[in-house]
């Protein structure tokens, strides 16, 4: 059996699982639509052009060669996710009349539900991420941290920074985006998510931000399905912790002083 058509005949009776599921589309202008899609570009956008790690190089010069200021540069770019992926579209679902943030896919038991599903996903991807571990592209990238081979500390802070993000991009993506645009859009709600999923990996290896198109499409699939984000947060924190663990393997060893290339 062809595995791409399994995987269409899949996908396609979710889709329709969740259009049969989903309360009477709305006609005309939705004003949910409106408010969730400019905040999506605000947050985009402040991100883009303040929460990156340059920003606060810039207005907090230091030493290079200081790994606590590359640290700190990158708490500054994992606040500004933490702030525009979740603490934003929060505050916006609590104040818009007739949501609540409960039904934005926060709930984990549709998550545990399903677990098998996301375990499943997350043994195919692995030997990707082995093979891509092997290139050197995927070495000079990966840890985005470069000093985190310097000590535990440095390993465990830097990949509790990149977790939260993870679960504050979910929420975005897959719960904050989805779920306010189901009642317009159904199960196209999706297709129009997996677009600013796929650019905001824009400066990533060309595979990945490909690849970020299929996981997009599979994710909010079945977030839309278990109406929970927490399979994301698996899989993305899964797969990181797996490419950076790799990559730690061409990195110098702490005893050297020396961070990782790239």
């Amino acid at each position: 059996m062809d595995p791409l058509a399994s995987l269409w005949r899949w996908t396609r009776g979710h889709w329709r699982a969740i259009d049969a599921d989903n309360p009477q589309p709305t006609t005309g202008f939705d004003v949910r639509v409106l408010i969730v899609l400019i905040v999506v570009a605000v947050s985009l956008t402040l991100q883009e052009y303040v929460g990156q790690r340059d920003t606060f190089m810039r207005l907090w010069p230091g030493d290079p060669g200081d790994r606590v200021w590359h640290l700190q540069a990158f708490a500054w770019w994992t606040g500004w996710r933490v702030g525009g992926y979740l603490v934003l579209p929060a505050l916006v679902v609590v104040f818009m009349p007739g949501e609540r943030l409960r039904d934005y896919y926060i709930s984990p038991r549709g998550f545990f539900r399903r677990l098998w599903i996301y375990l499943t996903l997350l043994l195919l991807v692995s030997p990707m991420v082995i093979i891509a571990a092997t290139t050197k592209g995927f070495q000079l990238q990966y840890p985005f941290y470069k000093w985190a081979n310097h000590s535990v500390y440095d390993l465990v802070a830097w990949e509790l920074m990149y977790a939260a993000q993870f679960v504050s991009l979910e929420f975005f993506f897959r719960g904050f985006m989805l779920q306010a645009l189901r009642r317009r859009f159904g199960s196209n709600a999706i297709f129009v998510m997996i677009v600013p999923y796929c650019m905001i990996h824009y400066g990533k290896p060309m595979a990945e931000t490909f690849g970020a198109i299929g996981a997009g499409l599979i994710l909010g699939t079945l977030a839309m399905r278990t109406r929970s984000i927490w399979g994301g947060v698996l899989i993305h924190v899964g797969v990181a912790l797996s490419m950076d663990l790799l990559a730690l393997g061409h990195c110098p060893p702490a005893s050297s002083g020396r961070p990782c290339s790239g």
